[in-house]
């Protein structure tokens, strides 16, 4: 053990005297370092806002004047996705799928106010995650570091001398193992300090825990490719080339790769072809603010013939809020039908991306970290349906109002004067239909089962590592 810490010294001290090595990972460990204290101060601004956002959309609903029961049902309400505690380093497609939804009658709005969406092509990359850091810089500055580890000592004629004078290649491997490894976790320390922030913040400590593991188990694999490289390649400058191909490959193709095959495999429709065909199955269904019109005839009649009268003026209840409330119901069906098909064409396409992390182990610590944050697209996906949940339950809330508390009489005159429009009112204290929207994360639990399978696509590259650092071993004085 003394032999295999004196390698890693020494190494260290060889990083110190050339500088190159000590101004890249200073340089790494400040960038990471800037990214998280951008993104923490960004995250819990946002959410405060969106905390107060939500508070004040529900007072001001809450707090509108006697109205007709369906100008409420179009007066909507705002619901916001508040961020996770691990967002603050791993925002995942919470940039581009929007935090808010406004909700209202006979549609189902998508998120608004993506920040990607929002940026001009420059201001994108004004905004560098502390995972995007990690998942693809910090490879690439173990790479600028440990290329030479082994060929340094080819060319200088000491690795020979080391093995005549009793050091064995295991101990030379290990050692240079660990002194890149220190490196790769003083890039890793700034995420580690943040992750435990987000444990005091409401985080589960298991989740935390797990998410430090898996960026742990990364960082080992790269020192590990990188390491192998250096022992099978006879010069500097050839370990070097390899490297850099291989963080090219492995963070940036096959990413993009596994990206567009999944596009090419689960095409999905444009919006444009996906909104007519949602309008064609609409007019199916009859205009909802039309009593009259034929497509509620079996619904006038069954309602006639249940409370035995002739004509819907004798009707106890108001005919045109029964239509609102039968309306909606069909088009939610419609709309959550659509809405199901298209959440499933894209949750097939992302875990087709994901498989390609038995190919990239980039591919494999991205997918592990959204999921285990909290910011995958299943996250989102829940988000779109507990929102639409609160939707469709206000809207049948007041339509349930507009049926049992406006008169069908008044309610047909209300456009003929100033004074039946008035009277064509309820009173606010029915606004009371709303409930509170709050939305947090899967249980710990569940998001590390979902994300189980990219955990083992990591131990899998761990593996592969261990084999290849074997292989390197033999051969390493070849």
């Amino acid at each position: 053990m003394s032999v295999i810490k004196q390698i890693m010294w020494d190494e260290w001290r060889y990083w110190q005297r050339t500088r190159l090595a000590i101004t890249v990972i200073i340089t790494g460990v400040v960038l990471i370092v800037a990214s998280v204290i951008v993104n923490a101060i960004g995250i819990q601004h946002a959410k405060h806002e969106r905390e107060h956002l939500q508070h004040a959309a529900e007072s001001r609903f809450a707090e509108q004047p006697d109205r007709h029961p369906h100008r409420m049902v179009h007066y909507g309400h705002y619901v916001f996705r508040t961020p996770s505690p691990l967002s603050i380093i791993e925002p995942g497609v919470d940039s581009f799928t929007g935090t808010s939804i406004f909700l209202e009658g006979h549609r189902q709005n998508t998120a608004m106010f993506a920040d990607q969406r929002q940026s001009s092509g420059l201001t994108r990359f004004s905004s560098l995650a502390p995972s995007f850091l990690v998942q693809v810089l910090a490879p690439l500055f173990i790479v600028l570091v440990g290329y030479a580890s082994i060929t340094r000592e080819k060319e200088a004629g000491t690795l020979n001398i080391m093995m005549t004078q009793g050091v064995s290649k295991r101990h030379v491997l290990t050692g240079k193992l660990f002194a890149l490894l220190g490196a790769g976790l003083l890039l890793l320390l700034p995420m580690i300090l943040a992750s435990l922030w987000a444990s005091f913040r409401g985080e589960s400590s298991l989740v935390t825990g797990s998410y430090i593991v898996g960026y742990l188990l990364y960082i080992l694999v790269w020192s590990g490719v990188v390491l192998g490289v250096s022992a099978l390649s006879h010069k500097s400058s050839a370990s070097f080339a390899g490297l850099i191909g291989l963080w090219v490959v492995l963070c940036i193709l096959v990413p993009r790769i596994g990206s567009s095959t999944a596009a090419a495999l689960e095409p999905s429709p444009g919006k444009l072809e996906a909104d007519f065909a949602v309008l064609e199955e609409l007019r199916k269904l009859g205009d909802g603010h039309n009593a009259s019109d034929p497509a509620f005839e079996q619904l006038k009649s069954n309602l006639l013939a249940q409370y035995g009268v002739e004509t819907v003026e004798e009707l106890p209840i108001n005919f045109r809020g029964t239509v609102a409330q039968y309306s909606e119901k069909k088009l939610t069906d419609v709309l959550n039908d659509f809405a199901e098909i298209r959440m499933q064409e894209e949750l097939s396409q992302a875990q087709i991306a994901r498989h390609f992390g038995w190919l990239s182990p980039a591919v494999a610590i991205r997918s592990f970290s959204m999921i285990v944050a909290g910011t995958s697209l299943e996250t989102h996906h829940r988000f779109l349906r507990e929102a639409e949940t609160l939707r469709f339950e206000f809207v049948q809330s007041l339509n349930k109002v507009h049926q049992d508390k406006l008169d069908y009489q008044v309610d047909m005159n209300r456009s003929k004067s100033a004074e039946t429009s008035k009277a064509a009112r309820v009173d606010a204290s029915n606004w009371s239909v709303l409930s509170s929207f709050s939305f947090v994360p899967e249980a710990g639990g569940v998001r590390l089962v979902q994300g189980g399978t990219y955990g083992v696509q990591l131990l899998f590259w761990f593996g592969v590592v261990v084999l290849f650092l074997n292989l390197a071993m033999r051969r390493m004085s070849e």
